[in-house]
């Protein structure tokens, strides 16, 4: 599906891709022994919450990655934790440093970093190392989609009744786009209607193993570049359909997303649109606030 918006590698880029994609692999190379050796580092940086936390690695592993990058393409970088130029405008790379970082403080292996090049609001590259798992995937738009170096075949065109699919956080994200309620009907219909479904509290690897046909779909209501840049650009590699919830196509701009398979992405998104309008679906005695901006981030107080 290389029609797709975003999945066409543009003329006007700044950088050379294939120099820009193997800078940047070998940025990741060089920050995974230091992102095993501190599995288990506990949260100390809490920011909108405390469900919203950040370790002293991503802070270390964000200010390596983006000094290199910056250094190495001249393109400035928005990361997590230190945030950046808007992810809307331009030509720049969005990094998290530590993608499900409670997985991470608790030890659990699905977790990792994810770095993406985004152009006009849509990503060209796409990284996610999953270095506890062994994993790394790599793609540019337009393919090819890459597995630890090999090609990644085209997604399989299943559907959800056939296999798993990945269902984000309910904790996090545009709250206020998607209220507590909905969310939870969305789910329950999903886990009613699919062979089955996975939490693996980590944005990267739901849409890594959706690219690499591990899963059928993926659902998350999160909206932020970092967490969906990489996968986004990793299922349009392989044919696959990305989205938001309401069925446009997905950019840096967009408040959630789903990615799956043609069939798989039909199939959610008609339950999603059964639902009707996620504004009519109340929390009792809650009243929705208005949107927020990013969390604060208190150590950008005293610089990087």
């Amino acid at each position: 599906m290389t029609h797709q918006t975003g999945n066409t590698l543009p003329t006007d880029l700044a950088v050379e891709p294939g120099e820009a994609l193997a800078l940047a692999v070998r940025v990741l190379e060089g920050v995974s022994p230091r992102f095993v050796e501190g599995l288990g580092a506990e949260g100390t940086r809490v920011k909108g919450s405390r469900n919203d936390f950040a370790t002293e690695l991503d802070l270390e592993l964000e200010r390596r990655i983006s000094d290199a990058l910056r250094e190495g393409t001249g393109l400035d970088v928005h990361g997590e934790e230190y945030g950046g130029p808007p992810v809307n405008e331009g030509t720049l790379w969005v990094v998290d440093p530590i993608d499900g970082t409670a997985n991470y403080s608790l030890g659990i292996p699905t977790t990792g970093i994810l770095l993406a090049l985004v152009h006009q609001r849509q990503p060209v590259l796409g990284l996610t190392w999953l270095p506890l798992l062994g994993l790394r995937f790599t793609s540019v738009a337009g393919g090819p989609l890459k597995e630890n170096d090999e090609e990644v075949p085209t997604i399989s065109d299943v559907s959800i009744r056939d296999v798993a699919l990945g269902l984000g956080s309910l904790n996090t994200g545009a709250r206020t786009t998607y209220p507590p309620a909905f969310r939870r009907e969305v789910f329950e219909q999903l886990t009613v209607d699919a062979a089955r479904t996975r939490k693996f509290g980590s944005t990267g690897v739901d849409l890594s193993f959706v690219a690499s046909s591990r899963l059928s779909a993926a659902v998350s209501f999160g909206n932020y570049a970092w967490d969906n840049a990489a996968g986004a650009c990793h299922i349009r590699a392989v044919g696959g359909v990305v989205t938001d919830l309401h069925g446009e196509q997905w950019s840096t701009e967009s408040q959630s997303i789903l990615a799956a398979g043609p069939r798989a992405h039909a199939e959610v998104l008609d339950t999603i649109r059964q639902l009707g309008d996620p504004g009519n679906f109340f929390e009792a005695g809650r009243r929705r606030a208005t949107p927020g901006p990013e969390s604060h981030r208190p150590w950008l107080d005293s610089g990087r």
